[in-house]
């Protein structure tokens, strides 16, 4: 049987998943693509150290740049991370018309134009299914199965650190600080967990299913980005009292603010109403609910990360890049599709959206009113005010949630709302998608 060699650059917590999945089934993996997948390299600065499978010692090399030009080696496997040596690796395999096998996000995110381009140019596969959601096949479904839909959104939960502490603050009512040194204890969150709680991480993977669902390259610049740091406990139990529940949303969607067509990709905490399919989505797991034109709703879900599920779709993708190959198709599917439209990326600034506002007030008279009035004046419609009783003289919270209204009306709204004699501390913001 005709083998296929594989280049395995990184040798971590993924790379030690696919040799283990690899090799537990290999036999099946050649009877269903006509060929043998082998390893002939396995490149990491670090050889010695036991990843718990075993491996051919003769594999191992701390010469990554050797491995990946073998001539023996046929498919390159990238799982170091980053934008760094990663990228040069990555390049080095396209410059040679190899296929590459990425799970690297960063790299894609910030870096994905330049590598797109070189792989067309060198007419070389470039495969990264798990750069989004682990073991969720969101990437194959967006470049595949829902090719002749015209995708009208995508909402992402797809950071699996951000939704295990937000559900821990919610159900525990545990603070935010406390909720995160808990996953890092348990191996959720990284030492430093930035990427993760600052919503990069989330927004990296946003840059690439938009440029999926609509064909041209999303700078990670044009993506508005909002983590949950220092989110507050109070604020996920008002939530479930207006019947909502609070997530670190990826939202990517159409839209026509003023006639024409516009894309919008935001990452942030958002208020879901608890019916949403997405509302339900708890702890490390990931999702992702795509609305397409003919398909309507799908939804994909499952682990976001680890070392089996993420391996189940590097492999995955190594499977397609094996039939490719003996069947001599190259590039049967490209990385973006082309959409044929001229699309532009419309600013935080100018998007419509629902909102959930608390501030803190003192309770005396006419000064709720005095809030209604600014945001009246705003534009600002209010569907609804949740206040708890108090004492006149004391400062009490409130709530309000607004009709659709213009996010540069409500940053002005609160600019002058904040700084109103009787109104302590800054306006809690958070949009609502329904």
């Amino acid at each position: 049987m005709k083998e296929i060699g594989i280049g395995l650059i990184g040798f971590g917590t993924v790379g030690a998943g696919v040799v283990a999945g690899l090799d537990r089934n290999r036999a099946m993996l050649a009877a269903r693509l006509g060929a043998m997948p082998v390893l002939r390299a396995i490149a990491d600065v670090d050889v010695d150290r036991d990843r718990g499978v075993p491996v051919d010692r003769s594999l191992l090399t701390t010469d990554a740049e050797a491995a990946i030009r073998r001539p023996d080696v046929d498919v390159v496997i990238e799982l170091i991370g980053g934008t760094g040596v990663a990228r040069r690796f990555v390049k080095t395999a396209l410059e040679l018309g190899k296929p590459v096998v990425t799970a690297n996000k960063a790299l894609l995110a910030e870096h994905g134009h330049e590598i797109f381009a070189l792989a067309a140019e060198k007419q070389a596969d470039i495969y990264f299914g798990a750069s989004v959601g682990g073991g969720i096949p969101i990437i194959r479904a967006l470049r595949e199965g829902l090719i002749a839909n015209r995708i009208e959104s995508i909402y992402g939960i797809l950071n699996g650190t951000c939704n295990y502490i937000l559900t821990r603050m919610e159900t525990e009512r545990m603070a935010f600080e406390t909720a995160l040194k808990e996953a890092q204890k348990k191996g959720y969150a990284e030492a430093d967990p930035a990427l993760d709680i600052d919503g990069v991480d989330t927004a990296h993977k946003a840059a690439i299913l938009a440029s999926l669902a609509y064909g041209f390259n999303v700078p990670m610049a044009a993506i508005s980005i909002e983590g949950i740091r220092g989110l507050s406990a109070t604020d996920l139990a008002y939530a479930l009292k207006l019947g909502y529940r609070i997530k670190l949303l990826a939202v990517i969607k159409r839209t026509q603010p003023d006639g024409g067509e516009a894309i919008e990709v935001r990452v942030h905490p958002t208020l879901i109403p608890l019916d949403h399919m997405l509302a339900s989505v708890s702890g490390v797991y990931n999702a992702a609910m795509v609305t397409g034109d003919l398909a309507g709703r799908t939804m994909y879900y499952g682990r976001g990360a680890g070392r089996e599920p993420t391996a189940s779709t590097v492999l995955a993708d190594v499977a397609d890049v094996v039939r490719n190959l003996v069947k001599g198709s190259k590039r049967r599917v490209p990385p973006l599709p082309a959409e044929g439209t001229a699309f532009r990326l419309l600013s935080i600034e100018a998007i419509r959206s629902r909102y959930y506002l608390r501030m803190t007030l003192v309770d005396k008279p006419g000064m709720l009113g005095q809030i209604t009035s600014v945001l009246g004046r705003c534009n600002i419609g209010i569907a609804s005010v949740l206040q708890s009783e108090a004492h006149v003289g004391r400062s009490v919270p409130v709530v309000i949630v607004t009709h659709e209204a213009n996010e540069r009306d409500v940053v002005a709204a609160l600019g002058e709302i904040d700084r109103m004699p009787g109104v302590s501390g800054p306006t809690v913001r958070m949009r609502i998608e329904d």
